[in-house]
Formats: C-alpha cells, sequence, structure tokens
C-alpha cells in the first residue's frame, strides 16, 4: 500500500458522516500545510462482494474498485471545494478498514474519520474501526463527532494527568489551538478520598487535601514550557472532581475539540488505560482527538 508520508488521512465511505470528515481533514492540511490523502476501503466480506463473487469473482472486484473510486471523486470534489488548491492523494484498497488505517497511521501525520458508517459497514467504522485507532493507531485520531448546529463553541479542551506522558497530549492541544486561533482548556480530573481515574486513564487514591494540593502542583509542571513555546494560545485551567470522559464530554457539548490520550502498551493496560478515549468518541458532541502516548512508568 503505497500513501505519502506525513499527509493527513482521512477514512471515506461516501456517508454523511464521512463527508463532514472530509471537511474537517481539508482544513487542518490547510492549516498544517499538508497534502490530504482520501482512504477508502472495500471489505471483501461484506455480503454484496460474497454475492457477485459467486457469480464472477472478477467482475465482482472490478465493481467494487469502480464503486470505491466514485465514493473517492465524491470526497475529492468536496475536498476541493472546501481547499481549492489542496494536494490531494488517494488509496483505495479491498482490505478491512481497520487494517488499511492501522497501516497507514505509521506514515500519516493525522488519521480522520466520521463517527458513522453506512449501510453493511455502519458498525466497523465507528465501532471495530474507531475503537482499533484509538487503541493502536501509530499517529494521532480524530473521530468527527456531530454537534448541535448554531450551539456556540468555546474552543479546544484537553483532558491530561500530571504526568510525562501528557507533554505529547499537551503539545498536540496547544498546536491545535495555535493553528485554528482557538482559547484552550487544560482539564485535570481527580478524586479525593476515594479511588479514580485521569484524563489519562492513571489509577490514584487520595487520601487528604494535600494530596490533591500536590497534584495541582505536578500538574502546573507537566505544562511548563508550552506557554512559551505558544505564547498566542489564550489558556485556562481547571482541576475538577470527576470521572474524566464524564466531565470531558460535559464540557464538550460547547467546545470545538476534545484532546485526549490513549496509551499503547499491552493488552493489561489497554483494559485499564483505552475506557476514557473509547468512551469520548462514543458519547461527544465534537470532534475527539485522540493522541498515542507511551505506556506509564
Amino acid at each position: 500500500m503505497k500513501t505519502k508520508a506525513g499527509t493527513i488521512v482521512v477514512g471515506v465511505d461516501g456517508s454523511e458522516p464521512s463527508q463532514r470528515a472530509v471537511a474537517w481533514a481539508a482544513e487542518q492540511a490547510v492549516a498544517e500545510r499538508r497534502a490530504l490523502t482520501l482512504a477508502h476501503a472495500v471489505h471483501t466480506v461484506t455480503p454484496a462482494y460474497l454475492d457477485a463473487a459467486i457469480l464472477d469473482p472478477v467482475e465482482a472486484r472490478a465493481a467494487l474498485l469502480a464503486g470505491g473510486r466514485k465514493v473517492l471523486e465524491v470526497a475529492r470534489q468536496m475536498a476541493e471545494k472546501k481547499a481549492p488548491g489542496l494536494e490531494i492523494h488517494e488509496v483505495l484498497e479491498l482490505l478491512d478498514p481497520r487494517a488499511m488505517l492501522l497501516e497507514v497511521s505509521q506514515v500519516a501525520a493525522m488519521v480522520v474519520i466520521g463517527s458513522r458508517g453506512r449501510g453493511q459497514v455502519r458498525s466497523l467504522l465507528l465501532g471495530s474501526v474507531g475503537v482499533a485507532l484509538v487503541r493502536h493507531a501509530h499517529c494521532p485520531v480524530v473521530v468527527h463527532r456531530p454537534g448541535n448546529a448554531g450551539t456556540v463553541r468555546n474552543g479546544i479542551v484537553v483532558g491530561v494527568e500530571a504526568s510525562e506522558e501528557s507533554r505529547a497530549v499537551l503539545e498536540f492541544a496547544y498546536r491545535e489551538a495555535s493553528l485554528r486561533d482557538l482559547p484552550l482548556t487544560v482539564l485535570h480530573c481527580y478524586w479525593d478520598l476515594q479511588a479514580g481515574t485521569t484524563a489519562a486513564g492513571i489509577m490514584y487514591m487520595y487520601e487528604s487535601p494535600g494530596d490533591v494540593e500536590t497534584e495541582r502542583m505536578a500538574f502546573g509542571e507537566a505544562m511548563a514550557g508550552m506557554t512559551e513555546k505558544y505564547p498566542d494560545v489564550h489558556v485556562t485551567t481547571r482541576m475538577v472532581r470527576g470521572l474524566p470522559h464524564q466531565v470531558l464530554a460535559h464540557l464538550g457539548e460547547r467546545m470545538n475539540l476534545i484532546v485526549v490520550g490513549a496509551h499503547q502498551a499491552n493488552r493489561v493496560s489497554e483494559m485499564v488505560h483505552g475506557s476514557v478515549s473509547v468512551a469520548l468518541v462514543e458519547r461527544a458532541t465534537c470532534p475527539v482527538a485522540v493522541v498515542p502516548v507511551s505506556a506509564p512508568r
């Protein structure tokens, strides 16, 4: 599979959510001065392919590829309308969408997908594809969630923990705020007097108010250097008691973008740390960016 390195890749399937994702990805490509790659995969286990293959496998393949090219052409027209002059590439594969997008994530600057698919692949594009990308992609993934039209948006919110691993997540959020000229809210969730989970998935047990104050100081240290690097970004910091995915989803109702991290580690770590990002891409009412980070030490 040949994909130009460093492009903004958007998974397309011809659905309305996919079209919104294309528009968002085109804007992102312009903001980052990168090329855009339109990626479409036709899964060969779909009923449409299997039914046609019974009669003639060669014709079935040709028909699916022809349909895929039409999907890409419509997406290209939309991207060109949104961003005239944008450099656009295309990828068309007879492959599981998960496998295709995970593979291109190895060389992409970002992968963007819509929040719902169409027809037989409806569950694939947000269900298995979305979850697979959130948990295993090698680059940031944006799941374009639909919001309520006309709602006033207040910029970007990023959920972080007070750790070195959060710097990549913070860096992404600051950069997006700078590129899009939006204010940034940096959020740290905590629980006191009982077990809790931070925005990036770390389990904590606070035993006294002093522990919260210590966490506040560590939170400030995690942000050190970002203000100097992105002086144009207006930043608000908040420490909130509660479950991260619930707090972020609530704030996201009036945000342009939610940013969180997802730990890329073994199966056990995946089960413990993957819940926040997965929960958000399933329930948020604005786009969600998931940044891969290393497993916590």
